[in-house]
C-alpha cells in the first residue's frame, strides 16, 4: 500500500473538512486518502504498469473525454470542487463517460464533503445514497460498508438487493400470511405473530449459513446446499399436515441443547427461550398456498435483512390496521441516531480519548511479550494494560434502557454503535500496548427493553439477536457462539408507567424500571383529549392518581416517561437519556416537568423542532437530553450554548413569564365545530333568502361569515357557518332550512361520537366559544390572528363572524393595541414563546402564554388619562403609524383580488418595510429602548418587564 497519513474515519473527515482546494488539485489525493481509510487498493497501486486497462484515474473515452476515476463493472466517479453542483457532476457522466465505459453499476459523484451514489442497474429503477462528510463521522460503519461495496460488491447495492428492499418486501410477505392466518383460520393474531417471527428468524439462520456443519469451510458441498428450510418448503408444500410436523421437530432440534441431528446433520443449539416448548405447541396447519407464499420469503437472502427497519416493517406487516404502512416512510439510522449519538456513544468515545491520550502507543522493548494479567479487574504487571483493562470493563458494563422499545429500533442502533466502539477499542489496544487477547465483550445483554405490545417484545428480541449475528459474521470467518442466541428475557413484555396486579389490572404505584446506564427511546405520543378513549377511563384515572403531583393532567403521554426518566437520573439509577417529545412538551402546561429535570439535573441537549418519521408520516417533534447536570457541552439545535430553558430556548428564560393580569380575558381561540356545521356560498345565499320560518325570524340569525386562518393568510373561502348558539331542539328546528342541513348532515357524524355530548346535542358545536361572543358584542372591531402561521400578522375585523379553532381573537378596537401587536417586540416574543406542532414548521401563537403573558409598553387597562404627557405621545404615535400601517396594508391587497397577506410578507417591499420599520420604533420609542436593540435584549428586557409587573400585581 502506497504510505498515507489518514488512517480513521475521524482523521479523514477532519482533513477534507477544511479542505479548499480546486476539483484537480485535490480529488486524486482524497480518493488516495480514500482507499487508505477503506483498506483497498488504489489505482496506482492496483495498476502499477499504468495501463488503465480495470481501474484508474482519469479514464479516457475514445473522444479523449476522461472521468475522474473508474473501475471496470464497479464504477465511474465524478469530483467538483467544494460547493459545486453535484447534479452537473452526474449529467457529466451520463452524457459523456457512462455508455463509453461499459456503463457501470454505480455513478458516484462528489464535491469532497459531499457524496452521492446512484444506481445504475440494468432494468432497475436508479436509487441514490447521499451523505455529507459530517453523516459519515456520526455513522462510520454504515458509511464505510457502504463505500466497501462501491469498491469491491457494487451488486450489493442493487435496489432489488438492498436490505431496504428485502426486508420491506419479507415484511409484506409475511404480513400476507399473518392476516390469512386470522381472518381465514381463525388463528389468534398473537399466535399467528409468535409462529411467523420465529419462522422469520430460522430463515435468516438459513441465509447466514447457522444451520451449515460446524467447522465446514464455505467451498464445502455442505455450505452450499444444507438449507434444511428451504428444502422442507419444497418437498412439503402440498403436504399441510407432514409440514406441521416437520416445522415442529425443526424447531425442537434447534432448541435441544444436545445438538440432535436433522438427518444428517447435526444442528446447533439455538437456545431453550425462542424455540421452548410453547414455541412448538403454536405452530398452525398452514394451508398449501400459504406453504407456498413461505417458499417464496425462503428463497431471498434473508443475510441482509435490515435490523433497523425490520422490526416496525414487520409490525405492520403483522397489523392488519397498519399494513398500508409498509412502503411507507420508517425512522431510519441516521435519525435515532441524532439521539444515541449524543447520549450513549459521546461521553464513552471522550473517555476512550482520555485513555489514549493517557496511555499512547508505546514501542516495545526486543524481545518483550505481553504483560500477565490474572483476570481481575485493573490487576495488571504494566500500569497502561491495567487501566486499558479497566476501560474495557467499564464498557462490557454499560447497560442501556428503552422503556418503550417498540420493535427495537433504537436499541438495535445502541447496539450497533457500542459494539462500533468497542471494536475501535480493541483495534487500538491490541498494537498500541500488547493486548491481542481481548476479546468482545458487549452484545444484546448489555440493552434492557420494555413494552406493553408482545408482537413488540418479539420483535425486539429477533432483532437485536439479528443484528448481533450479522456484526460479527461480517467481520469473522464465523459465528461460533454456544447457544446461537443468548437470554432474551431483558427485554420485558410489561407496563412502563404502573405496576399491574397479578390479574393484569393496574395499581396506583409506578412501575420500576431497571437500571441503566442510558436511557434513550420513542415514548408514545397521545394528547390528554385522545387519552380516554385510547387507555380506557380506569387506566387514566389511576395513570393520573399515581402521577397527578408530578405531571400535568392534560400533557400528552410522552411526558411520563421524561418525568420517570428525571427521577431514575435523580435516584442514581441511570446518568443520561434522551427521548423524544411532541413539539408541544415546551408549552406552559407541561413545561413544569421539564423545570424539575433542571431542579434535579440540566437539560444537555435539545432540538426544538426537529423532522421526523412518525406512522409513517413525516412530523416535526422535540428531542430532550437531560443528565444529572454534570454535562458541560450543552447543545440547542445542533449549536453549542451555556444552558437549554425549560422551554427548550436558550438566553433568557421565556418560560418564567406570569400572566399579566390587565390583559387576561381579553385573547380568545374561537369554537370548534366539531361536524360539517359550514356551508359554501350558494347554499348560504339560498338559505339566506328563504322565509317561512314558523317563528317569523330570519335564517341570518343562525348563518354567519365563517372565517379560518387560511381565509387570513390566504385567499377568502367565502364560506358560512350554520350556529345554533343558545338554541334548544326545538328553537333550532324553527331555522328550517339551516335545521334541516344539520339534521342531514351533522347529526350521522355526531352518532359515532364516543362523547355522550355531542351526541345528543348534535345541533350544537362542540365548542361555541360564549365568552369571545360576549367579549366582542359591544365592539365597533377587534384584532385576530391565525394560530398557526408562517408570518405572525394582527387584521381587523367588524362584522358579525364565527370564528374556528385556528383563530385567535383579541377583543380590543384601539390602534394602539394593534400595533403593539405588530410590531417587532411583540413579533419576537410571540415566536419566542409559542410552540410549533404537528406535521408542518409554522409557529403557532398560543395565547394564554403569549398574549396574556406580553407586557405592553404600560398594561393595557391604564387609561389614557392616567398617563402622564410622554407617555401620551407615545401612545399617539404609535396609534398613527399603526393606522398608516393598516390602511397600506389594506389598499395593497383591495389593488388585487389575488393578492393575499402571505404573498405580502413573503415579498417584503420596500414600502412595506418602511412602514413596519416606523411602527416598529414608535413601539421602541414607547419602551424607552434604543432603535439598534439586539433581538435578545429586547427579550430579556421584555422579560425583566413582565416578571416587575406582575410581581407588582399588575
Amino acid at each position: 500500500m502506497t504510505e498515507q497519513l489518514i488512517s480513521s474515519v475521524d482523521e479523514f473527515v477532519g482533513k477534507w473538512r477544511a479542505a479548499e482546494g480546486g476539483e484537480a488539485s485535490a480529488a486524486q489525493s482524497q480518493f488516495n486518502d480514500l482507499c487508505a481509510v477503506l483498506g483497498v487498493e488504489t489505482p496506482s497501486e492496483a495498476d502499477a504498469a499504468g495501463r488503465g486497462a480495470d481501474y484508474c484515474f482519469e479514464k479516457r473515452t475514445a473522444d479523449r473525454k476522461a472521468a475522474d476515476v473508474w473501475k471496470r463493472n464497479h464504477f465511474a466517479w465524478e469530483y467538483k470542487s467544494p460547493g459545486k453542483s453535484l447534479d452537473e457532476a452526474l449529467l457529466q457522466i451520463n452524457t459523456l463517460y457512462r455508455d463509453a465505459l461499459g456503463n457501470p453499476p454505480l455513478l458516484v459523484v462528489s464535491d469532497m464533503k459531499r457524496f452521492e451514489i446512484h444506481t445504475n442497474f440494468t432494468g432497475t429503477q436508479p436509487t441514490v445514497i447521499a451523505f455529507s462528510l459530517d453523516d459519515w463521522r456520526n455513522n462510520p460503519s454504515r458509511y464505510r460498508d457502504v463505500f466497501r461495496a462501491v469498491f469491491s460488491d457494487p451488486y450489493r447495492l442493487h435496489p432489488e438487493r438492498s436490505p431496504v428492499y428485502i426486508t420491506e418486501t419479507a415484511a409484506r410477505k409475511i404480513g400476507e400470511v399473518a392476516i390469512a392466518l386470522r381472518d381465514r383460520d381463525g388463528l389468534p393474531a398473537d399466535l399467528a405473530a409468535r409462529f411467523l417471527i420465529r419462522l422469520v428468524f430460522c430463515f435468516f439462520a438459513e441465509s447466514m449459513g447457522l444451520f451449515r456443519p460446524e467447522h465446514a469451510l464455505p467451498s464445502d458441498v455442505s455450505f452450499r446446499t444444507f438449507v434444511p428450510i428451504r428444502r422442507l418448503f419444497e418437498a412439503q408444500r402440498m403436504r399441510p399436515l407432514t409440514m406441521r410436523s416437520a416445522i415442529r421437530q425443526f424447531f425442537a432440534v434447534m432448541g435441544d441443547e444436545t445438538e440432535d441431528a436433522w438427518g444428517y446433520y447435526a444442528i446447533r443449539w439455538f437456545n431453550g427461550d425462542l424455540f421452548d416448548q410453547s414455541a412448538l405447541a403454536e405452530i398452525p396447519l398452514l394451508t398449501s398456498d400459504l406453504l407456498f407464499i413461505l417458499q417464496e420469503v425462503s428463497e431471498l437472502d434473508w443475510s441482509k435483512i435490515d435490523p433497523a427497519i425490520m422490526g416496525t416493517l414487520f409490525e405492520r406487516g403483522l397489523d392488519p390496521k397498519r399494513r398500508s404502512q409498509i412502503g411507507a416512510h420508517f425512522t431510519d439510522a441516521e435519525s435515532i441516531m441524532k439521539v444515541v449519538e449524543p447520549v450513549v456513544i459521546a461521553p464513552l468515545r471522550r473517555e476512550f480519548a482520555e485513555l489514549r491520550e493517557r496511555w499512547p502507543a508505546r514501542e516495545p522493548s526486543v524481545g518483550e511479550g505481553p504483560a500477565e494479567y490474572n483476570g481481575s479487574l485493573g490487576i495488571s504487571d504494566d500500569p497502561a494494560q491495567a487501566a486499558i483493562r479497566e476501560f474495557h470493563d467499564r464498557l462490557a458494563a454499560v447497560r442501556v434502557l428503552d422503556p418503550a422499545c417498540g420493535s427495537g429500533n433504537f436499541l438495535y442502533v445502541a447496539l450497533r454503535e457500542l459494539k462500533n466502539l468497542e471494536q475501535e477499542f480493541l483495534d487500538w489496544a491490541a498494537p498500541a500496548h500488547d493486548l491481542h487477547a481481548l476479546q468482545r465483550r458487549i452484545g444484546p445483554d448489555n440493552m434492557l427493553g420494555i413494552d406493553i405490545d408482545p408482537f413488540a417484545v418479539e420483535l425486539t428480541r429477533i432483532s437485536l439477536w439479528i443484528g448481533e449475528i450479522q456484526w460479527v459474521t461480517e467481520r469473522t470467518y464465523e459465528y461460533g457462539r454456544k447457544p446461537v442466541i443468548g437470554r432474551t428475557d431483558q427485554i420485558e413484555h410489561r407496563d412502563a408507567l404502573l405496576e399491574r396486579d397479578p390479574f393484569g389490572n393496574p395499581l396506583p404505584e409506578p412501575a420500576e424500571w431497571p437500571e441503566a446506564e442510558f436511557i434513550i427511546g420513542n415514548p408514545p405520543f397521545l394528547g390528554g383529549k385522545r387519552m380516554p378513549d385510547e387507555l380506557g377511563s380506569e387506566y387514566l384515572g389511576v395513570l393520573r392518581e399515581c402521577w397527578e403531583d408530578a405531571v400535568p393532567g392534560g400533557a400528552d403521554l410522552s411526558v411520563y416517561w421524561h418525568e420517570q426518566a428525571r427521577r431514575q437520573i435523580a435516584a442514581g439509577q441511570s446518568h443520561r437519556a434522551g427521548l423524544l417529545a411532541t413539539q408541544n412538551v415546551r408549552g406552559a402546561r407541561t413545561r413544569p416537568v421539564l423545570a424539575k429535570i433542571q431542579e434535579t439535573g440540566a437539560i444537555f441537549f435539545a432540538h426544538q423542532n426537529e423532522a421526523w418519521i412518525g406512522g409513517g408520516a413525516s412530523v416535526r417533534i422535540s428531542i430532550i437530553g437531560q443528565d444529572d447536570g454534570s454535562e458541560t457541552d450543552r447543545q440547542l439545535n445542533g449549536t453549542a450554548v451555556e444552558h437549554i430553558n425549560p422551554d427548550l430556548t436558550t438566553g433568557p428564560d421565556l418560560g418564567s413569564a406570569k400572566v399579566i393580569a390587565s390583559s387576561q380575558g381579553l385573547a380568545f381561540q374561537g369554537g370548534k365545530r366539531v361536524g360539517s356545521f359550514d356551508i359554501d356560498s350558494n347554499t348560504a345565499e339560498e338559505m339566506l333568502k328563504s322565509s317561512g320560518n314558523p317563528n317569523g325570524r330570519p335564517n341570518s340569525d343562525v348563518i354567519f361569515p365563517f372565517v379560518r386562518a387560511s381565509d387570513l393568510a390566504g385567499l377568502p373561502s367565502n364560506r358560512s357557518i350554520i350556529d345554533f348558539t343558545g338554541c334548544s331542539e326545538e328553537e333550532a328546528a324553527d331555522y328550517a332550512a339551516p335545521f334541516e342541513h344539520v339534521r342531514r348532515v351533522v347529526k350521522p357524524e355526531r352518532n359515532a361520537s364516543p362523547n355522550e355530548r355531542l351526541r345528543e346535542q348534535w345541533w350544537l358545536h362542540g365548542q361555541s366559544g360564549p365568552a369571545l361572543r360576549a367579549a366582542i358584542a359591544d365592539l365597533p372591531r377587534w384584532i385576530v390572528t391565525p394560530v398557526t402561521s408562517k408570518h405572525r400578522f394582527f387584521v381587523w375585523q367588524d362584522i358579525s363572524t364565527v370564528y374556528d379553532s385556528t383563530v385567535v381573537t383579541i377583543a380590543r378596537d384601539d390602534d394602539y393595541a394593534f400595533g403593539v401587536l405588530s410590531s417587532k417586540p411583540h413579533t419576537l416574543w410571540a415566536l419566542a414563546t409559542g410552540t410549533r406542532i404537528g406535521q408542518g414548521n409554522d409557529p403557532r401563537y398560543v395565547h394564554g402564554s403569549t398574549f396574556n403573558a406580553f407586557p405592553f409598553p404600560w398594561p393595557l387597562d391604564v387609561p389614557e388619562g392616567a398617563l402622564d404627557d410622554a407617555q401620551r405621545g407615545h401612545r399617539a404615535a404609535i396609534s398613527r403609524t399603526a393606522k398608516e400601517f393598516h390602511e397600506a396594508r389594506a389598499k395593497w391587497l383591495a389593488a388585487d383580488n389575488s393578492r393575499t397577506m402571505t404573498e405580502l410578507y413573503n415579498a417584503m417591499q420596500t414600502w412595506f418595510k418602511n412602514r413596519q420599520k416606523a411602527l416598529d420604533e414608535a413601539v421602541l420609542d414607547a419602551y424607552g429602548w434604543p432603535h439598534d436593540i439586539s433581538d435578545d435584549e429586547i427579550l430579556e428586557r421584555l422579560l425583566a418587564l413582565n416578571l416587575e409587573r406582575t410581581a407588582e400585581g399588575g
